[in-house]
């Protein structure tokens, strides 16, 4: 990027000359090499390897003697103002050329004290392109010292001004993205290991920013760790996706295992510093969103059941039957909820089997074939609980299939049955049975809201069934 007076390289300017020297190490003794008596055969010169160096810098740079002289000129400065090396080198000053005559005498004056003064200075003033047009520029300059330690001239680096400040804006925005930003921020290597972390990813991700740095992210998601690596070898090959993704993870945590929802975008990142784009890695913006998915998700989960409630209701109300009323009302109450159902009621002191589904595949719920059997339950049974208790009672398996099974089997539940929740029926301060829903292994256990629905239903059950045991009554 530098230009002499006469080659279009460098100057060959020695520490004895007058016309002093450019930046520091520019200057070589004319006729020897660079490298010394000893150089390689073939290695350039120490004039070659400068001009090369400062043609490929990023930035512009020019360089003045101790007078004032133009001894240097790049390539990014004869793009920035249109002036080529040969038309800069060997000028004195900018007035004139690349500074109106009535700025020269201050532009002079503030780029030749950066040659007395302790380190770099910043300026900014407008300079002129060979066009005609103007330019505003900020300017970093410093002084250069000759082999003696005397000032031998200065050099200057300089850009547009949008173009630096779009450079601050952009590091601004890093520096926010990865300190302050209320989305989580992850940059992760090719290796998909995260190489930096802001202080909302490390909190989602539960552990220290350190310590999450260059460990694979099975090490920290339990569940889901193949969906997100996925996605980033997708971006990786692809390119960022259009729209953000929705990932549910569980993470393992000091406090044991977390579920949770991440909204994520990525952003395929590339070095700027190659012609062809080599990839750098991901950026992987998320943020958690979790309480707002559990909440539309229990928002739809009340609109199914009320409207399931609903049909139920009007199916029904057109059964001749009550008992034929209460099984319809189960059928539509099943949906979504759970796999099996049995309607026990009480007949003396113990309970016997009224209605169900069928143990080995899912059906309707219909009348015991052959009329009412006993229900053979053992003392402590979940649904005895309930009627003792006038309430409901939830209860699960423990782990395994094997376990799952055998606690079934004892409880004369169906085999797959791992969850089960026991709702009492009532009727005019009276209490008839009770109903009994079971989950298979592969659902979710019977939570409080699941209470609430059961109870609901049950309280429907009830009616039909008193129903139906007036009817038989007054038939009788």
């Amino acid at each position: 990027m530098g230009a002499s007076r006469s080659s279009g390289t460098t100057d060959e300017l020695g520490p004895d000359e007058d016309s002093g020297g450019g930046p520091p190490g520019c200057s070589t003794s004319p006729g020897a090499p660079a490298s010394g008596e000893g150089g390689l055969p073939g290695a350039p010169d120490g004039s070659e390897l400068l001009a090369a160096l400062l043609d490929g810098m990023d930035a512009a740079l020019c360089a003045f003697d101790a007078a004032g002289t133009v001894t240097h000129w790049n390539r990014e400065a004869e793009r920035i103002l249109g002036w080529s090396a040969q038309e800069a080198v060997g000028r004195a000053g900018f007035a004139g050329w690349a500074v109106r005559r009535a700025d020269a005498d201050e532009v002079r004056a503030r780029l030749m004290s950066a040659m007395d003064a302790p380190g770099r200075q910043v300026h900014e003033f407008a300079l002129l392109r060979k066009d005609g047009g103007r330019v505003l520029v900020r300017t970093q300059s410093a002084g250069v010292r000759g082999a003696d330690g005397k000032p031998a001239g200065v050099y200057c680096a300089f850009s547009e001004v949008h173009a630096q400040i779009d450079l601050e804006r952009a590091i601004a925005l890093s520096e926010a993205l990865l300190e302050d930003a209320s989305w989580g921020v992850v940059l992760v290597d090719v290796d998909l290991r995260p190489t930096v972390v802001n202080a909302y990813a490390s909190r989602a991700l539960g552990g220290g920013r350190t310590r999450l740095l260059g460990r694979p992210l099975g090490e920290l998601v339990v569940q889901g760790v193949e969906e997100l690596e996925a996605a980033l070898h997708h971006v990786l090959a692809e390119g960022a996706p259009s729209a953000p993704a929705e990932l549910w993870v569980t993470l393992r945590t000091a406090e044991g295992e977390r579920r949770r929802c991440w909204r994520s975008g990525f952003l395929r990142l590339a070095s700027p510093l190659t012609e062809e784009p080599v990839p750098l890695g991901v950026g992987w913006l998320f943020r958690d969103v979790t309480a707002a998915k559990l909440a539309e998700q229990e928002a739809d989960r009340l609109r199914f059941r009320a409207s399931q409630l609903h049909r139920a209701a009007r199916t029904a109300s057109e059964c001749e039957d009550p008992m034929e009323a209460a099984t319809s009302l189960l059928d539509f109450a099943l949906a979504g909820f759970a796999d099996h159902v049995l309607v026990d009621l009480v007949a003396g002191e113990r309970l016997v089997r009224t209605a169900a589904t069928p143990f080995d595949a899912p059906g309707p719920c219909l009348p015991v074939a052959g009329g009412s059997i006993p229900a053979r339950y053992g003392p402590g049974h979940p649904a005895l609980q309930s009627v003792e208790r006038t309430g409901t009672v939830r209860t699960s398996a423990s782990a395994g299939e094997a376990g799952a099974a055998a606690w079934a089997t004892e409880r004369r539940w169906p085999r797959d049955a791992a969850h089960a929740l026991c709702a009492v029926l009532r009727s005019r301060g009276r209490t008839l049975g009770v109903l009994t829903f079971l989950r298979a292994a592969n659902r979710a256990a019977f939570e409080r809201p699941d209470t609430a629905y059961a109870e609901t239903v049950a309280a429907r059950v009830a009616g039909a069934v008193d129903l139906a045991q007036v009817t038989r009554g007054a038939g009788g």
